[in-house]
């Protein structure tokens, strides 16, 4: 398909498709000509990756990095999940104390070496934004939060595609950046639930 019906199809205007193209998001077409190209369902379907990675605040440098790693992925499945986590990551501050984290992280099964360290500060980030700000999670709720982001990513891995690559590196760093929001909002919408339940709800 011509660049038109690629726009037409995905609802992505040509000169964004233009701009996809001279920021290496977006691979280019097959040449017909010096001045045309065509394009396939891959073009299709990273269009969509990238206008969802674009709408959910994915910067376009964090997007690059993501569209590498589905161009470029690593063999291993953990590894091709460090570097969908790396994409997404800030990268941290390297002298931040990260102790206070690797012992949280213990209560999930970690154990050194088993992620990256930007992840590991971004744990350590948040600790401290929660220390600034004079406010401990009670020491009943924390297990909770350790336990269920534990089964969380348990059915997570579990669910990786196993007969495909290209699947499975669709599955990993699309459900790393994409799906956050999602929980976020649900776990919003369960707070509510059960503040209504426990302290009644007017009206």
């Amino acid at each position: 398909m011509r660049i038109s019906e690629l726009s037409a199809r995905t609802g992505v205007t040509v000169p964004t498709i233009k701009y996809y193209l001279r920021e290496g998001l977006l691979p280019e077409g097959e040449r017909t000509s010096p001045t045309q190209a065509t394009y396939g369902e891959a073009h299709a379907r990273r269009l969509r990756v990238i206008r969802a990675l674009l709408d959910t605040g994915v910067s376009v440098a964090e997007t690059r990095r993501v569209v590498d790693a589905l161009d470029n992925p690593p063999a291993n499945p953990h590894e091709l999940l460090g570097t969908a986590h790396a994409a997404i990551t800030p990268i941290g501050d390297d002298e931040l104390d990260l102790a206070a984290a690797e012992e949280l992280v213990t209560g999930l099964g970690w154990k050194p070496g088993m992620c990256s360290s930007d992840v590991l500060r971004a744990v350590a980030r948040a600790l401290d934004t929660l220390e600034s700000a004079g406010f401990t999670v009670p020491a009943e709720v924390m297990p909770v939060y350790l336990d269920s982001i534990r089964k969380i990513a348990d059915a997570e891995i579990a669910g990786v595609p196993q007969d495909s690559i290209d699947a499975a590196v669709e599955y990993v760093v699309l459900g790393s950046v994409l799906v956050e929001p999602l929980l976020l909002a649900l776990r919003r919408v369960a707070q509510e639930v059960s503040s209504g339940e426990t302290f009644g709800m007017k009206g």
